[in-house]
């Protein structure tokens, strides 16, 4: 009833372990569907391509909880277009990560009492390689243990032969087509790392600081500026006011005395200076702000840099040599001693920029760097989402996106590091500039005065080649023409400007206007159960191969795909880990149930006329599963899939239909054969919907159950469109007699294996073919000739008679119901007395008067329930 086609099987089993032991079962499982190719890509391959790159995590990191996240939704997506019959292709990589991995390397030539300055430049880099052989990577083995379905024979590196002739290429592209300049301007310095970062690269916190107000000039001729950075004073070169501000208009144009200086500087009117703020003047330091770099270029001012690259004091005078803080400090101190200060608050909280890899506060300096001119490259990579050539999804985040790529500055991409990709420019002795190519010699030797450029390019320069650079670029090699581009970029939400505006601009620039991916799915991220961002400091940071030895890795995999709503944060916390380790556990049994009562896949389905309507029911739901599930996928849905596949196996498939089928297995005969095909067709499906989310239990299960070689490259299944919407029905029906009656019982107290005496009246009804089925699944007994009715339930246009009579004291029960009702009661006229009050409903939050309604609700439904319980009770 579905389409479903077989592999050729072997000879099925039908024998499980007891138990399932992920354990004994994940390692060599993964290692085999390597071993056997399953994911290797094939691009001389007729099938039609399906690609994803893998966003390359840093090669000094290991497995998080968001990686873990974000690869169990490209690994689902792949290995259900390699089941589909795509030729599927996940390619691996990892990033040289610049700053982080020279840190790792300096602290390492720390320990031994050395400098990379020790080394030199050479053999620092070398070193570096070393440590990446012996360290790096460690996340690729986590990602095996994780089930990553990656091709790992196209592994990738950007600082390796193939991406490195990638980076060179596009370099002198950008700087031939004047999409690459150098220039001095300010840029983010990180005083730690020694190197400039991007924007993007700065993260901002409240810190406490100060905030001094400073009068300059003398006598008549004085203003009063507020600043929180008082040491960057000593390379003022102007103090600003807006034009139309009438207190300074008498001073625009003259010069006062800057204090704590020999120097006067002028006063400009620009129409950048906010009149209203503080006292609408505001000190100018064009080598050490961005905005007053920007207004030193209107006026022409001189850019006086008074810091080096630790952030020390390099100002001949008394502050020479201390550190910025320090000097903040006794700059205002001797500020004071003159009587300049006029007004100090502390502490003054404020926005202050940090260094994400370190933490250290960012310091703007002027500095001549490389650049990229993103104007047309950012444009060309908005008109690409606008015009529907990628979709973004969720869509509502194509805002943000739009925000970013139409209003991005150029890019700052030189870094003062070692470690990376070197600037493939040199300078020679008569001031000459020459970009060299991949397959080009430098234009000189160091002997004869050329010397290359001893910067190297931002990280993300390299890695927003990515999506074609791993296929080969700049080459037109086979990789490159079937699987690009690519067709889905996974990533979180927090990176669409680190590294999706990136590869945007760059893949449209390289690729001649074809984009590197035709949909961008974004998801959120991983946060603790409360919802917490996860950090070291507030102790909620979970290893994920902790939970991976604990539960195995389909339950840690499960539990991140059942989150996964598009664009949303993801809340986890073990408990619920512990919940997707009992479902695996539900289809390990249930499997082994089937098997152990002839489940199989073994020829064609029977025809429906031959199947129960248990049968046809299943079959249907089956149907109807595969279709929504096709359609949450095509969607990014993996929450509402997953809880759609939960359902349907737990709920409809293990709770219903395999208690179902028990008294037909008992009774035997045709009816048995047929119920034992329909079942094996229902696991065998189910087992490859679950495969893609949790691949391990299910190919273990799949392989047992059809004798098939692995679920990896079994077909995937399709809606065959058979319905039996009057099946579905009577099924319900049957749900609901059973569903009532247990509840009746619980609410009596009964045991659930104590066994009732009732009389079924079917008659009239579709579920006279159910008695036996209802009978045993609610433990009732035939009623017997002293058969006396206590109690009878209508249910479903059928009528469950008890009799309880020797079963429960009635009398006890009265007294005990009759408490709960009393309290009940007592609880609804105490909700019913506050919400009455208007005096209490005018001063009571919001989510009080819930809470209080809340509470009336549940007293009603508690009485009404009490009250049927009470009446059903029989008369003593």
């Amino acid at each position: 009833m579905t389409e479903n086609a077989q592999q050729q099987p072997t000879a099925p089993s039908t024998e499980l372990p007891t138990q399932y032991a992920p354990a004994d079962v994940e390692g060599p499982l993964y290692e085999s569907w390597v071993e056997r190719g399953y994911f290797a890509a094939d691009a001389k391959s007729d099938k039609p391509a399906y690609t994803i790159v893998i966003p390359p995590p840093n090669v000094t990191g290991s497995l998080h909880l968001g990686h873990a996240f974000q690869h169990t939704l490209m690994d689902a997506l792949t290995r259900r277009k390699r089941m589909q019959g795509f030729e599927s292709l996940w390619l691996p990589g990892m990033d040289h990560a610049g700053i982080a991995t020279q840190n790792k390397v300096e602290q390492q030539l720390a320990e031994e009492g050395k400098s990379r300055q020790d080394l030199g430049r050479e053999a620092f880099v070398e070193r570096v390689w070393q440590w990446k052989e012996e360290y790096g990577g460690r996340i690729l083995g986590q990602m095996r243990r994780l089930g990553d379905g990656v091709d790992w024979d196209r592994e990738r590196f950007t600082m390796d032969e193939g991406l490195s002739k990638a980076v060179q290429t596009i370099f002198k592209k950008l700087y031939e087509d004047e999409l690459i300049y150098r220039a001095e301007r300010i840029i983010n310095w990180c005083p730690r790392c020694l190197t400039a970062i991007s924007d993007i690269e700065v993260e901002y916190q409240e810190d406490d600081g100060e905030l001094v107000s400073i009068k300059y000039g003398e006598g008549d001729e004085t203003l009063v500026v507020a600043t929180t950075r008082a040491e960057t004073m000593l390379g003022d070169t102007a103090v600003a006011v807006h034009p139309d501000d009438e207190r300074y208009r008498h001073l625009v144009g003259r010069r006062i005395k800057l204090p704590l200086t020999n120097r006067t500087i002028p006063v400009v009117a620009d129409t950048h200076v906010d009149p209203e703020f503080g006292t609408g003047a505001v000190k100018v330091t064009p080598a050490h702000d961005p905005n007053d770099f920007a207004i030193g270029q209107r006026h022409g001012l001189e850019s006086i840099t008074v810091m080096d690259e630790r952030a020390v004091i390099t100002v001949h005078g008394p502050f020479e040599g201390l550190d910025r803080f320090e000097a903040r400090s006794a700059i205002v101190a001797a500020l004071r001693s003159q009587g300049r200060i006029v007004a100090e608050k502390r502490p003054y909280v404020h926005s202050v920029g940090h260094c994400s890899r370190c933490s250290t506060t960012i310091e703007p300096r002027l500095s001549m760097q490389w650049w990229v001119k993103v104007g047309p490259l950012a444009k060309a990579a908005g008109d690409a989402v606008r015009d529907g050539r990628v979709r973004i999804h969720p869509e509502d985040m194509s805002k943000r996106y739009f925000d970013w790529v139409d209003n991005m500055h150029d890019w700052c991409i030189s870094r003062q590091l070692w470690w990376g990709h070197r600037i493939p420019v040199w300078y020679g002795p008569e001031g000459q500039v020459v970009c060299v190519g991949p397959d080009e010699e430098p234009p000189g030797t160091e002997a004869e005065g050329w010397k290359q450029d001893t910067d190297v390019l931002d990280t993300w320069f390299s890695s927003g080649l990515w999506p074609f650079s791993t296929l080969g670029w700049p080459e037109q090699t086979a990789d490159l023409r079937k699987f690009y581009p690519t067709d889905v970029l996974l990533t979180g939400h927090d990176i669409i400007f680190f590294w999706v505006a990136r590869m945007m601009m760059f893949g449209l620039y390289a690729m001649d206007g074809e984009v590197p991916f035709k949909t961008i799915a974004l998801t959120g991220l991983v946060r603790d159960e409360r919802g917490k961002k996860m950090s070291k400091s507030f102790g909620n940071v979970v290893d994920p191969l902790d939970w991976m030895d604990k539960y195995g890795s389909d339950a840690v995999r499960f539990t991140l795909a059942r989150g996964a709503n598009p664009g949303t944060d993801v809340p986890i916390g073990e408990e619920w880990v512990q919940a997707s380790r009992n479902f695996a556990n539900k289809v390990w049994n249930a499997t082994r149930f089937a098997l152990m009562n002839g489940a199989t896949v073994d020829g064609p389905l029977p025809d429906p006329s031959e199947m129960s309507a248990t049968d046809r029911w299943i079959l249907s739901r089956l149907n109807k599963t595969v279709a929504e599930v096709d359609a949450f996928y095509d969607d990014f849905q993996f929450a509402k899939l997953s809880d759609s596949l939960f359902h349907y196996a737990w709920d409809e498939v293990f709770d219903w239909y395999v208690e179902l089928s028990k008294t037909t297995f008992q009774a035997g005969g045709r009816g048995a054969e047929v119920s034992q095909r329909v079942l094996g067709e229902v696991l065998d499906v189910t087992l490859k919907l679950l495969h893609p989310v949790v691949p391990f239990v299910t190919d273990t299960l799949w392989t047992t159950l059809t004798g098939g070689e692995s679920v990896v490259i079994a077909q995937w299944p399709s809606d065959s469109g058979f319905r039996d919407e009057a099946a579905e029905k009577e099924i319900e029906a049957l749900q609901s007699v059973i569903t009532e009656v247990r509840r009746f019982r619980a609410d009596q107290g009964l045991q659930a294996g104590q066994r009732v005496p009732a009389r079924l009246t079917l008659d009239g009804t579709a579920l006279a073919p159910h008695e036996a089925a209802i009978r045993q699944l609610l433990r009732l007994q035939p009623e017997g000739d002293a058969f006396a009715a206590t109690a009878t339930l209508p249910v479903a246009g059928a009528t469950v008679a008890l009799d309880l009579s020797g079963t429960i004291d009635v009398a006890a029960e009265r007294k005990r119901l009759a408490k709960d009702l009393a309290a009940a009661e007592k609880e609804k006229a105490q909700a019913t007395a506050k919400l009455g009050n208007e005096a209490f409903l005018a001063k009571a939050p919001d989510n009080v008067v819930d809470k209080i309604r809340t509470r009336l609700a549940k007293a009603d439904d508690d009485i009404a329930r009490i009250r049927t319980q009470l009446d059903r009770l029989p008369q003593a």
